[in-house]
C-alpha cells in the first residue's frame, strides 16, 4: 500500500494576515428577539443575468418571485470584483481598505473586524453560513461569529491556479435548509452562497441541454432553482416573516471590454450587481437610487432592531447607509478597486469611484463614463471633461492606495507584508506604473493566460507548457507565469524542469510565497532536503499556516519526524480545528506503524474536513492493518472520488478492492490508474496491467 503523500501539484495560493485594523472595544451583547434574517450571495451573477432584471433569455422565476414581492435596486455595486474581499465588504459593512482583505488570497480577515454574525449573534441570533466555494473557506477568517461555519467542498479541497474548488448548489441549500429548519423558536441568521454561475460553466440537466448555446445562464438557471426549498416556504407564507437579502459578489465579463471571466477590470458588467430586499416592512417594487455592498451592513442591523452604536467601530467611519430609511439628499459615493492583477501579475492597480452616474477608473489610461448614458462604458469621456475626472479623482480615499506606502503602515504591518512578499517578492511593486502596465494594454497577454489554464483542464499539458512559456517570455516579471509554467511542466512529469523555472523565478524575485512552497516541497520529491529546508524555513518562521505545513511534510519525509510532529502541535495551538495538521499527524503515525494513532488522527482530520482525499488515503491505510479491509476500500473510494488523480490511493483502492472480491469497484480504480498515472509510476502500472488481466 503506498501512505507518501503527493508531493506535486499543491495549491499555489497563499494565505496570510490582513493589513492591521484598529478597533474600540467590544459592546456588551444585547439580548433581544428579532425577525429572522437570510442573506444569499449568488457568485459571478450578473446584473442583467434575471428575469426579473428583463433578461428574457433565461428562466429565474424564483428570484422573479422574491423581486415581485420585494423591494429591487436597480443600481446597485460592488467595491471589489472577486470573491472574498466583495463578501468581506458585505459581511463587515466596511470597504476593502477599511477590513484589509485585498484579493483572495494572501490575505485573512482579522478576528476582531465585526460582522454581521458577531452583531447578529450577540443580539441572540443562532448564526449558521453555507458556503459553496473554496475563496470563503474558513481559513480566510469569515467564519467569525458563525456557530456553523459549512463550507465543505465536493470537487477537491485545494485550490489552485487552474480552478478551485467547489459544490454544487443543491448540496449547500440542503444542510443549509435542515439548519434553518433545526433552529425554529429562536431568532436566524442565515447565510448562504451559491458558486454555481462562476467559471468554468457546467450546469447539470435539464439545465445543460436548454442552455447549451449559453451555459453561464444554464448555470443562473440552475442556482436559481436550488433556491426554491429555501424560498419558496417564506414567499408561501408558511414561515415566519424574515428579512431576505439577495445579491452578487461581482458579475462576469462574457467578453465585454475583452474580458472572459472577471478580475481584470471593474467596468459594469463585473462591478454592477443584483440586489433584492424582501421583508417585513419592505416596500416593494424598484428602486432607482444608487446602492452599495457596504449598505447592506447597516440595512440587515436597522431590520433586527440592533443600533449600529452597539457594535464595535473600525478606525474611522462605516460609510454605509440603511436602504430602508429614507435617500439622503446627499449624493452617493462609491469607492471600487481591482486589484488582483496588480498583486498575482504586477499589473497596475486599479481604483475607482462612483458619483451620481459618473464612473472614474484611476489607472495609467484613466477613463471617465457617464453609466446612466453610456452604461457599455464606450466612450471613454476623461479628455472631454477633465473637471470631472479631476473631482472624481479627489474623492479617492487616502487610505485605499496600494501598495500601501510604508510610512503610512500601522506598527508591524510592513513587516508582515514585508514577510509575505506584498512589498517586494511576489509582484513587486513599483514606484510608478505607465501605460506598457495598463491591463487594457495586457488583455492579449490576459486571453493567453487563460487558454494555458484552459489546455491544462483539457489535459493538452504540452499545449499549455508552451503557451505558459510564451507568457513567461513576454512578461518575464510576472509571477503568475512562472507559476503557470512550473504546474504545467510538474503535471507533464517534466520535474527537473520546473525546478529550473522555479529556481530560476527565484533568483530572479519573482516567486510568490506559493511558489517557493512547491519548490521546497518538489526539492523535497527529488530526495534535495536541504535545499527544500532552505526554501520552506524562512516562510516558515513568519507563522504562516501553509508554509508551516510545508515544512512539516517535508521533515517527515526526511525521517525526521519527531521535528514535523512539533511544528503541526505549534499549529494546533493556533487552530485547534486545523484538519491538515491532524491529517499529517495520521501521516506520520503511519510512518511510524502505529496503526490506531494514525487512524485516529486521520479520522479526526475528515470529521473537521471531510473533503480531504489525502487524509482519507492515509485512514484506508490505518483501517486495513488494523483488519478492517471493507471499511479501508471505502476510504479509499471517498479519496478517488474527491481527487480522481491521487494516484496512490487508487492503486491502493485497486488492489485491495480485488483481493477482498469487488472486482468491479477493483478493475475501475486500477484502469483509471493505467490510463493516467505519470511517468514515476511506471513499475506500478506494469504491476496493474497485469492484474487487470487477471480480474474476472
Amino acid at each position: 500500500m503506498k501512505i507518501r503523500s503527493s508531493l506535486a501539484l499543491v495549491a499555489l495560493s497563499a494565505v496570510s494576515v490582513a493589513v492591521g485594523l484598529f478597533l474600540t472595544a467590544a459592546a456588551a451583547p444585547v439580548s433581544r428577539s428579532g425577525p429572522d434574517v437570510l442573506l444569499i450571495t449568488i457568485d459571478t451573477l450578473r446584473a442583467d443575468s434575471t428575469g426579473f432584471a428583463g433578461n428574457a433569455k433565461v428562466q429565474t422565476p424564483v428570484l422573479d418571485r422574491l423581486a415581485a414581492k420585494g423591494r429591487v435596486f436597480t443600481d446597485t455595486h460592488a467595491h471589489n470584483v472577486v470573491t472574498l474581499p466583495s463578501h468581506t465588504n458585505i459581511l463587515t459593512g466596511l470597504y476593502p481598505y477599511q477590513h484589509g482583505i485585498r484579493d483572495n488570497t494572501g490575505f485573512r480577515l482579522d478576528a476582531e473586524v465585526p460582522t454581521l454574525a458577531t452583531a447578529l449573534r450577540g443580539a441572540g441570533y443562532a448564526t449558521g453560513a453555507f458556503v459553496g466555494g473554496y475563496p470563503l473557506d474558513s481559513e480566510f477568517g469569515l467564519d467569525k461569529g458563525f456557530q456553523v461555519y459549512d463550507d465543505r467542498t465536493t470537487r477537491g479541497s485545494e485550490a489552485d491556479e487552474f480552478g478551485m474548488s467547489e459544490r454544487r448548489g443543491d448540496e449547500v441549500v440542503a444542510p443549509a435548509l435542515a439548519w434553518w429548519n433545526a433552529q425554529r423558536g429562536k431568532p436566524r441568521f442565515l447565510w448562504v452562497h451559491l458558486y454555481d454561475p462562476h467559471a468554468a460553466y457546467s450546469p447539470p440537466e435539464p439545465f445543460a441541454t436548454r442552455y447549451k448555446d449559453n451555459p453561464y445562464l444554464g448555470e443562473v438557471a440552475a442556482a436559481d432553482s436550488f433556491l426554491a426549498p429555501l424560498l419558496n416556504p417564506l414567499l408561501d407564507g408558511k414561515e415566519p416573516p424574515a428579512l431576505v437579502v439577495v445579491t452578487s459578489d461581482h458579475g462576469e465579463g462574457l467578453g465585454e471590454h475583452g474580458e472572459a471571466t472577471h478580475s481584470l477590470f471593474a467596468y459594469e458588467s463585473t462591478l454592477k450587481v443584483p440586489l433584492v430586499v424582501w421583508g417585513p416592512g419592505v416596500q416593494p417594487g424598484k428602486d432607482n437610487r444608487p446602492a452599495r455592498h457596504i449598505d447592506i451592513f447597516p440595512t440587515v442591523l436597522q431590520a433586527a432592531g440592533i443600533a449600529g452604536s452597539a457594535v464595535p467601530q473600525p478606525r474611522g467611519n462605516r460609510l454605509g447607509k440603511s436602504l430602508l430609511a429614507p435617500p439622503s439628499k446627499e449624493p452617493t459615493i462609491s469607492y471600487f478597486e481591482a486589484l488582483s492583477a496588480n498583486l498575482n501579475r504586477g499589473w497596475a492597480p486599479l481604483r475607482g469611484v462612483l458619483r451620481q452616474g459618473r464612473k472614474m477608473i484611476v489607472l495609467p489610461i484613466p477613463e471617465l463614463y457617464d453609466v446612466a448614458k453610456d452604461p457599455k462604458e464606450a466612450r471613454n469621456q476623461v479628455d472631454q471633461d477633465r473637471p470631472t475626472a479631476r473631482s472624481l479623482i479627489g474623492l479617492l480615499p487616502q487610505e485605499s492606495v496600494w501598495p500601501p506606502r510604508r510610512g503610512a503602515l500601522p506598527a508591524g504591518d510592513e513587516q508582515r507584508l514585508r514577510s509575505l512578499g506584498y512589498i517586494s517578492g511576489s509582484a513587486p511593486a513599483q514606484a510608478s506604473y505607465g501605460p506598457e502596465d495598463d491591463p487594457k494594454n495586457l488583455i492579449e497577454l490576459d486571453a493567453k493566460i487563460f487558454r494555458v489554464i484552459g489546455l491544462y483542464n483539457r489535459k493538452k499539458i504540452d499545449e499549455s507548457v508552451a503557451v505558459a512559456r510564451e507568457v513567461v517570455q513576454e512578461r518575464p516579471s510576472m509571477p503568475l507565469g512562472r507559476s503557470l509554467l512550473a504546474q504545467s511542466l510538474l503535471e507533464s512529469g517534466r520535474t527537473a524542469e520546473a525546478l529550473e523555472v522555479m529556481r530560476k523565478a527565484k533568483a530572479d524575485g519573482v516567486a510568490t510565497e506559493s511558489l517557493l512552497r512547491q519548490l521546497g516541497l518538489t526539492l523535497s520529491e527529488q530526495g534535495k532536503t536541504d535545499e527544500a529546508l532552505e526554501v520552506l524555513g524562512p516562510m516558515a518562521a513568519t507563522g504562516e499556516p501553509r508554509s508551516r505545513h510545508a515544512l512539516a511534510l517535508v521533515l517527515s519525509e526526511a525521517g525526521r519526524q519527531k521535528e514535523a510532529y512539533a511544528i503541526l502541535q505549534k499549529i494546533l495551538a493556533d487552530d485547534p480545528n486545523d484538519a491538515r495538521a491532524f491529517e499529517q499527524m495520521g501521516l506520520i503515525e503511519l510512518r511510524l506503524g502505529h496503526w490506531q494513532q494514525a487512524g485516529d488522527l486521520s479520522r479526526k482530520a475528515v470529521d473537521l474536513r471531510p473533503t480531504l482525499p489525502l487524509a482519507w488515503n492515509n485512514l484506508g491505510v490505518a483501517l486495513y492493518q488494523l483488519g478492517k479491509p471493507g471499511e479501508a476500500v471505502d476510504a479509499w473510494q471517498r479519496a478517488v472520488d474527491l481527487q480522481p488523480n491521487l494516484w496512490d490511493a487508487l492503486w491502493n483502492l485497486g488492489l485491495k478492492a480485488a483481493e477482498i472480491g469487488r472486482p468491479k469497484q477493483a478493475r475501475a480504480a486500477l484502469e483509471r490508474f493505467v490510463a493516467g498515472a505519470p511517468r514515476r509510476y511506471a513499475s506500478d502500472v506494469q504491476k496493474a496491467r497485469g492484474l487487470l488481466e487477471r480480474l474476472p
